[in-house]
């Protein structure tokens, strides 16, 4: 007997910790090893199309990993080919200024061989060294001729060369820069064609990345759904169990007080209840109760209910939901509500009944009504009550206020 009790106490205590914050999901006395059995195999189903789906979302992300550094690099040649386009647009620029600069120059030699033309034939044909010599009027004329050929010589020479140089350079220069800035915009348009093909190809990844991502969203969402379901029933049928087996040990032991002594226990700080809400679950039991409603180990409504479940339902159909408010067993309802002196108890308050005393022997919970009454689900013989307090025997010295 000892060591089941202490099995008990073991178990109680690693619920505290583990089904302080579940929600509760069955609808069912307590579930059955059939209904875990079936919440394990959905679990697992929604696990293998889990891995599914995220093995698809991983190969999608890769693809997308190397197609954003196709596209980073095609970037990267488009913004070098434009850097290349400006630098050849520049230099066009500047061939085309030598150019104007050149053609200015061909004017001008233009023009002077047009003046050394004119100033021939104003002369004569006849404007030779040695019509010079023949015709002079002395020799200081002769002199004058003669430096006047000279420099006219030196200006035919020069304007021809000047003529001649610029016209090649001016042709040169402009055939470079055009044949530059040619070739430098089809090398650009073909870097922009491939720039915007692997923008494209990368944003057509992005958004199948996307979908999958949404996809994988739902399947986790709805896993994580199935492994609370699976997870809660096994909670709640071993929390059915130990309350079971804790009545059953109850009603073989005899109690010889009818209420505790004070040992100290605590329970939270504050209460998460207010007066309104309280009397609403004091009205939500008592109709149950009248309804004359059977006990079902495990159930919390809305046709049977256990003594906790009937709590339960109490203060949900009050207002109370996750995460404030869960579906627990009667010591740890104990231990999650406030505790209150048994002469300050309001309708509302919660009383407890145990077979030892201790928090882990706690078997039975009930609604205080007010007047020394209270609201319950007993037992399965006996169903829902509305009696004394002092009428289960081993009430703990504190109510427990919601």
């Amino acid at each position: 007997m000892r060591s089941k009790r202490a099995r008990l106490i073991a178990l109680s205590t690693s619920l505290l910790l583990l089904i302080a914050h579940s929600p509760a999901y069955s609808k069912t006395p307590k579930p059955t090893l059939a209904q875990i059995e079936a919440a394990k195999k959905a679990e697992a189903e929604k696990k293998k199309i889990a891995n599914i789906t995220a093995a698809k979302l991983s190969k999608a992300n890769l693809t997308l990993k190397q197609l954003t550094a196709v596209s980073n690099a095609a970037r990267a040649k488009y913004e070098a080919a434009k850097r290349e386009l400006a630098i050849a647009t520049k230099e066009a620029e500047s061939a085309a200024a030598a150019y104007s600069v050149s053609v200015s120059e061909v004017k001008a030699a233009h023009d002077s061989i047009g003046r050394l033309a004119t100033n021939a034939y104003i002369m004569g044909g006849g404007f030779t060294d040695l019509n010079s010599v023949l015709h002079s009027d002395g020799p200081q004329d002769l002199m004058d001729r003669l430096s006047t050929l000279d420099t006219l010589g030196n200006q035919n020479t020069q304007a021809l060369f000047r003529f001649k140089a610029a016209e090649e350079a001016a042709v040169k220069a402009k055939k470079a820069a055009d044949s530059a800035k040619a070739a430098q915009e089809v090398a650009t348009e073909k870097v922009e064609e491939t720039k915007i093909e692997a923008d494209a190809a990368r944003n057509a990844q992005q958004r199948e990345v996307d979908k999958l991502q949404k996809i994988q969203d739902k399947v986790l969402k709805e896993l994580n759904a199935a492994r609370k379901t699976r997870v809660t029933l096994e909670q709640q049928r071993q929390l059915a169990l130990l309350e079971e087996a804790n009545a059953s040990i109850a009603t073989t032991t005899n109690v010889y007080t009818k209420v505790w002594p004070d040992a100290g226990f605590k329970g939270r700080s504050t209460s998460r209840s207010t007066p309104e809400m309280r009397a609403v679950a004091v009205a939500f039991a008592k109709k149950q109760v009248l309804a004359r409603k059977p006990y079902v180990w495990g159930d919390e409504g809305p046709n049977t209910f256990d003594c906790s479940g009937l709590v339960y339902a109490a203060y949900r159909a009050a207002g109370l939901g996750w995460p404030n408010w869960d579906r627990l067993n009667s010591s740890l309802y104990f231990s999650y509500t406030k505790h209150v002196p048994l002469s300050q108890l309001e309708p509302g308050d919660l009383l407890f009944y145990s077979y030892k005393g201790t928090v882990n022997t706690i078997h039975h919970i009930t609604i205080y009504a007010g007047n020394g009454m209270m609201w319950e689900a007993n037992s399965t013989k006996t169903g829902l009550l509305f009696s004394n307090i002092y009428s289960v025997k081993g009430l703990m010295p504190y109510g427990g206020r919601v």
